[in-house]
């Protein structure tokens, strides 16, 4: 077969160019290989006291959560010995410039929800291994404070302060969480309407910032910084350290919940008691939707105030509200503790048979919790799909949204507790990067589901989600100026509604910060070596 020189010089031209693609492909397989292998080597030369791991088993210890959704594997475990360890490796990574894609996550006790602890082909920081500075309890000080590491357990500092009679101000429902996990979120539970969340109970900070700086920070040094930290999602800092403000710790609490059928009285009822001056000193509430036998549920840990009465209330499967109630108190003063819980509850609507009355100690309740997680980890029930929603809900909206959202979007038994409670706004620090609802009282609604593995029916994970997807939408489409609480967006336009006017502070403290974006990447609100305008 014959060709003609034009198409000998076509063929030519065809071959060529294919050889060339065929080798410039190559050249970049090879170069991007070189570059992915030497990173851990590189790494590997840090002089740490501690230690970074590479193994399989490590990385996929740190690549999953609470949550149990996301599972992102990261390059390189680092477990510190101590905070220098942190902030040279951070420094490495920021001197490697926009041109390294490796970012760095600090994770805590893994109770993420969805992936926000986790750094894909980055490194994960283990926090619970940073053991120093120790923990120093300081009693002579107005307020007296504790000095802890970022990667203490809040149930430890606990015990450690109670030794000195002492205890902080404002905790989580559940203790098994570090120090630096609340306070990069907020940290509410039943005392935050006295107290405020954990972020307002906080005197000093130690940052490691995205550029590996070792800054002390607090209201009045490095304030930008200190308020940047607070509820600001991983974004601006490691927090290495926190000085926590301690108050005298009672020993005994009185614990009770009472029920409601009716919201407009629960409703009232919670917001007169986080309004008055003499209250109770933890207070919150949650939903009981379509459930029978809940009463006799109870009685294993609360006795009822009357058997009598209480054995005749039937739930009939109707929408109850629960208020749950505590006083804190010591065994001296039991008394006035029953004397002063008599008077508060003599001004409340609830019915009046299904009061159920208990006495704990002051660790029990608080480590409340932790007695259900043991029983479900005995099941296999603890390490399943966790598709929570935490909605924070101004107190002018939430009738609507219960009247919507409890009447008609869950109808089924839910599959855990659906917290319900108000807060103060007062008791939050508007220069802390958390984003709350504008108004002076805002309730917390926290959807605690779990999904069953492998089911199809209301108790799966596609149809929670599918039900925590149409409360959002009502949420937007009824305007509410509904806030999420440990939010999950997945775009920057999202995470720039969520954050509304506060957005170009939180872009403008980011630039300052981490300017490459190494921290944090899970929250996905920015991509590492973003251009900032």
């Amino acid at each position: 077969m014959s060709y003609s020189p034009r198409s000998l010089v076509v063929e030519y031209n065809i071959r060529f160019l294919r050889g060339f693609t065929i080798l410039f492909l190559s050249c970049i397989a090879i170069r991007l290989n070189l570059c992915l292998s030497s990173i851990p080597s590189s790494l590997k030369s840090l002089p740490l006291g501690g230690h970074l791991k590479f193994d399989e088993h490590s990385l996929r210890s740190v690549a999953r959560d609470f949550g149990n959704r996301y599972q992102y594997h990261p390059m390189a475990v680092l477990h510190p010995e101590s905070v220098s360890d942190i902030a040279a490796t951070i420094k490495h990574i920021w001197q490697r410039g926009p041109s390294s894609h490796l970012t760095v996550a600090a994770r805590g006790h893994g109770h993420s929800l969805q992936g926000q602890a986790q750094a894909h082909g980055g490194v994960v920081i283990n926090m619970e291994s940073l053991k120093v500075p120790e923990m120093q309890v300081h009693v002579g000080n107005s307020p007296p404070y504790v000095d802890v590491s970022g990667g203490e357990l809040w149930i430890n500092i606990l015990h450690e302060t109670l030794r000195y009679g002492l205890a902080p101000r404002s905790w989580t429902d559940y203790l098994h969480l570090t120090v630096g996990g609340t306070l990069s979120n907020a940290g509410v539970s039943g005392q935050a309407f006295k107290h405020g969340p954990q972020i307002s109970n906080v005197q000093q900070l130690e940052i490691v910032t995205g550029t590996g700086e070792l800054v002390n920070c607090s209201k009045e040094h490095n304030g930008e910084l200190f308020h940047s930290v607070l509820g600001g999602l991983g974004q601006f800092g490691i927090i290495t350290r926190a000085r926590i403000i301690l108050e005298p710790a009672p020993t005994m609490v009185k614990w009770i919940r009472v029920l409601y059928s009716d919201f407009t009285a629960f409703t009232r009822d919670q917001e007169r008691l986080i309004s008055s001056e003499q209250t109770f000193d933890y207070i919150e509430g949650f939903v009981i939707i379509n459930r029978t036998g809940l009463l006799n549920n109870w009685r294993s840990s609360f006795n009822p105030q009357d058997p009598v009465q209480a054995s005749h209330f039937k739930s009939d499967g109707r929408t109850l509200f629960c208020l749950e109630m505590a006083k804190y108190f010591n065994v001296e003063e039991i008394d006035a503790a029953n004397q002063e819980v008599e008077e508060h509850l003599s001004r409340l609507s609830y019915i009046p048979s299904t009061l159920f009355s208990t006495e704990v100690t002051y660790v029990d309740f608080l480590d409340r919790v932790h007695v259900s997680e043991v029983k479900l980890r005995s099941k296999g029930l603890w390490d399943i799909p966790h598709p929570w929603l935490n909605l924070l809900i101004p107190k002018s909206q939430i009738h609507n949204f219960a009247e919507v959202v409890f009447g008609k979007i869950l109808t089924e038994t839910s599959n855990g507790p659906v917290l319900i409670y108000p807060v103060n706004k007062s008791k939050w620090d508007n220069r802390t990067s958390v984003v709350i609802p504008e108004e002076d009282i805002f309730y917390l609604v926290a959807f605690l589901t779990s999904a069953v593995p492998s089911s199809n029916g209301t108790d799966g994970l596609e149809y929670i989600l599918s039900q925590n997807k149409r409360i959002l939408e009502f949420c937007e489409t009824s305007q509410l100026g509904v806030k999420q609480y440990l939010p999950h967006y997945t775009t920057q336009q999202e995470w720039r509604a969520h954050f509304g006017p506060q957005w170009e502070t939180f872009l403008q403290r980011k630039s300052v910060y981490d300017p490459l974006a190494i921290l944090a990447p899970g929250q996905r609100i920015f991509q590492k070596a973003i251009t900032f305008s």
